[in-house]
């Protein structure tokens, strides 16, 4: 089901003018998990201010590809670059590489013990060393930019699925990253939630926000996505605009995917 539809449409400007330089490169990935081969000579590039969207099966490597960009997944081979430098292998250059590289996750990974607020400005005073009270008044702003200030004292748990993945969104934004990745952020979400979290990931898409989203709501990769990868088996089999891809697919794997999914 396409719950996306009720989204508004971004106003991109025409992509080629757009977009700036390769924020994100992966150069000949391959990672494996036992004898199964999980990437497959991985080649992509995100352009600053593009919003990505990986789609495929289940069991396709769009997580793994996601997590491997950070980091939170090491790889077997090739080279992964933010912004023109390495990923580091471990340590402080890791940490501060992964600091501009937000993560978005289908479960939250909110702390639990931890207000919402202190879940935003925590990031920010460790890792970047921002003064308390800077932390704190830039987290209040993210936080009603998401639509959820209202909630900021309030523990994790007291909030349903919906504004959960609104703060979650707000701690990645409150890092000033250069790229945010979402890993199928709406998959843990009741219906009527989905919209509130595509809505802010469609506003971020419009300022400008360098996004990588795995997701099966196909109605945010029409509106807000520039490319689309479409990934079968470890590899991607094919990216075009949202437009191709949707209305012409080009290989079997993809038309076979697309049939079973618009058609519920």
């Amino acid at each position: 089901m396409d719950h996306g539809e009720a989204t508004t449409t971004t106003e991109h400007a025409p992509t080629s003018s757009r977009l700036g330089h390769p924020l994100v490169e992966m150069v000949d990935v391959n990672k494996h998990f036992g004898d199964l081969h999980v990437l497959r000579d991985i080649n992509l590039t995100v352009r600053k201010g593009e919003v990505l969207v990986v789609i495929g099966p289940s069991g396709s490597g769009k997580s793994t590809l996601c997590r491997a960009i950070n980091r939170l997944e090491t790889i077997d081979s090739g080279a992964i670059r933010i912004d023109g430098e390495p990923m580091p292998e471990e340590g402080r250059d890791l940490a501060r590489l992964r600091a501009d590289v937000g993560m978005v996750f289908q479960s939250f990974n909110l702390f639990a013990h931890k207000t919402v607020l202190d879940n935003v400005t925590l990031g920010p005073r460790k890792v970047r060393g921002t003064r308390k009270d800077k932390a704190r008044e830039e987290g209040l702003a993210l936080l009603d930019r998401v639509g959820v200030k209202n909630q900021a004292h309030k523990l994790p748990a007291q909030l349903s699925g919906g504004p959960q993945q609104r703060v979650a969104i707000a701690r990645s934004l409150a890092m000033h990253p250069k790229v945010m990745l979402f890993d199928e952020p709406m998959s843990a979400l009741d219906p009527e939630m989905i919209n509130e979290v595509l809505d802010v990931m469609v506003a971020l898409a419009r300022e400008g926000m360098t996004m990588v989203v795995i997701t099966h709501e196909m109605g945010f990769a029409r509106k807000a996505a520039d490319r689309v990868v479409f990934m079968s088996d470890g590899q991607i089999v094919e990216e075009a605009t949202p437009e191709e891809f949707f209305t012409h697919p080009k290989s079997d794997r993809a038309k076979d995917f697309l049939s079973k999914i618009l058609t519920h």
